[in-house]
């Protein structure tokens, strides 16, 4: 088989873009590679000799997702801000990442059994790597040394952000609760919880 050309490389990414924008606008459930195919500009066949399936293509958008999460643990290495500043601006980007595809997040989270090859990678990441990085944070604001309670005020913590981020538009709706924004929001929690 030949390499393929650079046509190729946009043309996947192409691909690729929509399917992402494809799941922000109208939601899982709204994926077809027909309809994949026609916001493009490309034919069926295309979509299944980049990807091989919609299965496939699906699980590379969560690459995609998953990849930007990773690199939001980068702010948590750097000294030259203190270590509020550090998480603040981690939870401000992973929250980004969430915002930009609510309809994703929601998925990976409930996939339940099916679990894509991206989601392992990312598990063995935020084991070896995120983790051990976001307690380090918390470590230095706290003082604890306990890595039991440590991971406790790690789910806390993502779960005071991710919570909110994620249920805002039934908040909104539903019960007519109007959240300042994610600044305010991790200012709040940061100062109140990490004096």
């Amino acid at each position: 088989m030949n390499p393929p050309l650079n046509n190729d490389v946009s043309t996947k990414e192409n691909i690729l873009n929509v399917t992402l924008e494809l799941i922000k606008s109208e939601g899982f459930e709204a994926v077809t590679v027909r309809k994949i195919a026609s916001l493009a500009n490309v034919n069926i066949a295309l979509v299944n000799y980049h990807f091989g399936s919609k299965q496939k293509l699906i699980s590379e958008a969560v690459k995609v997702l998953l990849t930007s999460f990773q690199e939001s643990f980068e702010v948590l290495d750097d000294l030259t801000l203190s270590p509020k500043e550090r998480l603040k601006m981690f939870l401000l980007q992973y929250v980004s990442t969430i915002q930009q595809y609510p309809e994703l997040v929601k998925r990976i989270i409930t996939q339940g059994a099916v679990t894509f090859e991206s989601q392992y990678e990312y598990g063995i990441f935020l084991k070896t790597m995120g983790f051990h990085k976001v307690q380090a944070i918390l470590q230095e604001l706290t003082g604890e040394e306990d890595a039991e309670k440590l991971m406790m005020m790690m789910t806390q913590v993502f779960g005071a952000v991710f919570l909110p981020t994620l249920m805002l538009p039934i908040l909104q709706a539903g019960a007519n609760v109007n959240l300042p924004p994610i600044e305010m929001q991790l200012d709040i929690l940061i100062d109140r919880y990490f004096h």
